[in-house]
């Protein structure tokens, strides 16, 4: 079972047929693949890289271990299940940036950021547009379906899982599959840790220098009414070094409404009710925050049961904190 590889450069050559192929194949097997030559220079992710490291060992570093040391996490005996074993901070980069608001970062490493997210973003959306062309929609119809009255939701995790001295009793992520569109993440390529489910087995997602892991969320499962699926995947905490991702969010705006397109619903399922639910995207994001690692089945049900009027009770809901 290998993990898909694919080379963006020979899209541009005779080998574009069999490189789309092998686009389908990992959007319908594995909700997973990994890009090579996606055009994001080597260079630039190099000094992305540095400057992500840096900022941790510098600031942030020492406010995880004193939470560490808190908590008694390095000394414990059993299971944790409520928590994980990273140091995050989120940058908003659509429709609005917070990366003026953020303390800790000077001026070089905002303006990297910034030019980091522009690179991104477009090629999240060249992707969704090979989707397109793969799934036999109209280009552009995936953007346009993440389009709100403001456009697209993006915004960028930045993670590092240090050592961990018990990663058979903490994971570095739990287990879960992301509420949103496409994902696309910059990581470590000497340390790794993470990994999707296939075929019940947990599969390692191999670090690959300068490489850009793509994942599909649960929007693009809806909107392609199952034929694309949003795979589980989790971090493992490694004893030795620290790593470092970089997973940037394509989200649909808050007020987009998500709904399988039409040409993607056959017949047969329609006519047995196999549809996938009609809601806005906010409305699941309310409903994820407080489910994120349960399974993703209920969350589509309770949606579907939304969208039909059925009273769910007052505890369905809860509070909003963040898209990622």
């Amino acid at each position: 079972m290998e993990f898909p590889v694919i080379n963006l450069e020979k899209l541009n050559g005779e080998e574009r047929a069999a490189t789309m192929a092998k686009i389908k194949d990992a959007c319908e097997n594995w909700g997973f693949f990994e890009l090579l030559n996606h055009g994001i220079e080597p260079e630039f992710l190099d000094r992305v890289e540095s400057m992500t490291k840096g900022h941790y060992r510098k600031c942030m570093e020492q406010r995880f271990k004193e939470m560490v040391a808190n908590k008694g996490l390095d000394a414990v005996q059993t299971e944790i299940k409520d928590m994980d074993w990273e140091s995050t901070f989120f940058i908003r980069h659509l429709p609005d940036s917070n990366l003026a608001q953020l303390p800790d970062l000077d001026d070089e490493h905002r303006a990297v950021m910034k030019e980091f997210a522009a690179k991104l973003e477009k090629l999240a959306e060249d992707l969704l547009d090979l989707l397109c062309e793969n799934l036999g929609l109209e280009k552009g119809y995936l953007k346009k379906a993440f389009y709100g009255s403001r456009g697209p939701t993006f915004g960028t995790k930045v993670s590092n899982y240090p050592p961990c001295p018990k990663p058979d009793l903490i994971k570095g992520l739990r287990a879960h599959t992301d509420a949103g569109g496409i994902i696309l993440l910059f990581q470590d390529d000497r340390v790794s840790g993470l990994q999707l489910l296939k075929d019940g087995q947990w599969i390692d997602v191999p670090p690959m220098r300068h490489s850009i892991v793509v994942n599909l969320g649960d929007q693009l499962e809806v909107i392609t009414n199952g034929k694309y699926k949003s795979v589980e995947h989790r971090v493992v905490a490694q004893t030795d070094g620290t790593r470092m991702s970089l997973a940037s969010f394509y989200n649909p705006g808050s007020d987009a409404v998500i709904y399988p397109a039409p040409a993607l619903v056959e017949k047969e399922a329609e006519e047995k009710k196999q549809v996938y639910p009609k809601f806005v995207f906010e409305d699941y994001m309310k409903l994820y925050v407080g489910l994120k690692f349960q399974a993703k089945e209920p969350r589509f049900e309770a949606m579907k049961a939304v969208e039909n009027n059925v009273n769910l009770g007052p505890n369905c809901y809860c509070l909003i904190i963040n898209y990622y």
